[in-house]
């Protein structure tokens, strides 16, 4: 059964330069340590059917991912779906972001499935600690933003 989590933040710039950060993708690894490496493999600007690849630690074990955008609403939304083969996967997740007095609220969601026997087994202790980290990984980005 999958399941998700949120995190919120409020990023002291505006919102175009906010949308523009998140949405360029290979910015992940300035605020998930996570992240190894992401990488877009299409070639025309980032929107729908964008395609996305990373490498990921997980449990101490790396995985490769690949993300397609599959909604692109410059400058207040970007949604996404996970294409790996991996146990527990991201089927849907995104940033909504809107103006906050002169910063711009972020609002960033993941629902986690797992697949197979061993995702199914694993997805719970995944979610679990999605949802522990939440509110670091909401200030990672925002300091990632800001520094930017």
């Amino acid at each position: 059964m999958a399941g998700s989590f949120e995190v919120k933040t409020v990023v002291d710039r505006p919102i175009e330069e906010v949308f523009a950060y998140l949405s360029a993708g290979e910015n992940d690894p300035k605020f998930s340590s996570r992240v190894l490496e992401m990488r877009k493999t299409t070639d025309a600007p980032v929107g729908v059917g964008t395609v996305f690849n990373s490498t990921v630690k997980d449990g101490g074990f790396k995985t490769r991912r690949e993300f397609e955008i599959t909604e692109f609403e410059a400058p207040t939304k970007i949604r996404w779906a996970e294409r790996s083969k991996n146990p527990v996967v991201a089927p849907e997740g995104g940033y909504d972001l809107a103006p906050e007095g002169d910063g711009t609220r972020v609002r960033l969601y993941n629902v986690l499935e797992g697949r197979g026997l061993f995702g199914r087994l694993i997805e719970g202790p995944a979610l679990k600690s999605a949802r522990k980290g939440a509110d670091a990984f909401g200030q990672a980005i925002k300091q990632a933003v800001e520094a930017s």
